[in-house]
């Protein structure tokens, strides 16, 4: 797979794809982050653009993680000191998930959110940007859309300037990320900085087959326990020969065939017997032509899920 093909492999959208194009055929280092609000369990819905980040690191990237603490404080998701307590936890998650600590830079907000030179920034973005396109750009993310806290209007401010202080050429976010990164290509050349290039995830749909969200538990968290995986898969959504908002589908093509060269459903010799996939659009048609079974799909899932996560297991074992 070349370097292009790599990084816009189970992307929602590339803003833009010419440009990023420009960015790897030229001779600069290219440098790409990722950010992060320390506000509770990490889920796969989260590992998507780690996963991304994954393959940036592949192609030759620099990468750089957030890990957001002030943000998530104007978010709402607890105090300073419980936001940076979970931080480092999502640290070592992440580099349990793959990313190489040696050659990503871990930087919390903090460290540089309230220096002098990056509020001035901020002030200065707030005066060009209305009150209406802040609040639009943070609809997608806040904790209290229906009633946002002007806390929460500073934050894609912040955003968006986070990708100038730290220097990147590509921010990496899920499509609800969108409006804020829109945002960003906009307002930053008025303060004299470069528009990043974006890249979007998309966003895993919850076990249950609706919006993946904290609240209602539908998710897959890294550390869950082996059989506690087994239990939530065995009962998600996944309706026989039905492809959409399938959540065991979404887990196969953006989180297990990308890390395996095959997989292998394991069935009974009555039943058929083992199923060898080498791509995911081989499974899903077989799945949508109903040679494969829900119950053996999800089995197949479970197995794979443990073993990507069991790192990250062992670091909760180890803490």
């Amino acid at each position: 797979m070349d370097k292009l093909a790599l990084i816009t492999r189970n992307t929602e959208e590339v803003v833009t794809k010419e440009e990023l194009e420009a960015l790897i055929s030229s001779d600069k280092k290219p440098s790409a982050y990722a950010g992060y609000e320390p506000s509770g369990k990490i889920h796969m819905g989260h590992v998507l653009t780690v996963n991304k980040l994954l393959d940036l690191q592949q192609a030759g990237f620099k990468l750089t993680v957030l890990l957001a603490d002030i943000h998530a404080y104007l978010n709402e998701k607890g105090t300073m000191d419980e936001v940076r307590k979970i931080a480092d936890y999502n640290k070592r998650c992440f580099i349990a998930l793959g990313l190489d600590e040696k050659n990503t830079n871990f930087v919390l907000g903090s460290s540089y959110q309230l220096e002098p030179g990056y509020m001035l920034d901020v002030l200065k973005l707030a005066r060009s940007t209305t009150l209406n396109r802040a609040k639009r750009s943070m609809d997608e993310v806040s904790r209290n859309a229906e009633d946002p806290k002007v806390s929460q209007m500073i934050y894609p401010l912040m955003q968006a300037l986070d990708i100038a202080h730290l220097g990147v050429d590509v921010a990496v976010g899920g499509i609800d990320q969108r409006k804020i990164h829109m945002l960003a290509r906009e307002g930053l050349p008025e303060l004299g900085y470069a528009s990043p290039i974006c890249i979007h995830t998309p966003i895993l749909p919850g076990l249950d087959g609706k919006k993946m969200s904290s609240s209602k538990g539908n998710y897959i968290s890294v550390d869950d326990a082996p059989e506690d995986i087994k239990k939530k898969m065995k009962g998600a959504f996944c309706v026989e020969g039905e492809v959409k908002d399938n959540p065991i589908l979404s887990l196969l093509k953006y989180h297990i065939m990308p890390r395996y060269p095959e997989i292998v459903v394991k069935r009974p010799e009555k039943y058929g017997g083992d199923l060898h996939y080498n791509s995911y659009e081989a499974l899903e048609s077989d799945f949508a032509a109903r040679q494969l079974h829900p119950m053996d799909l999800k089995a197949a899932a479970a197995e794979y899920m443990n073993e990507i996560l069991e790192p990250v297991r062992k670091l909760m074992v180890e803490k």
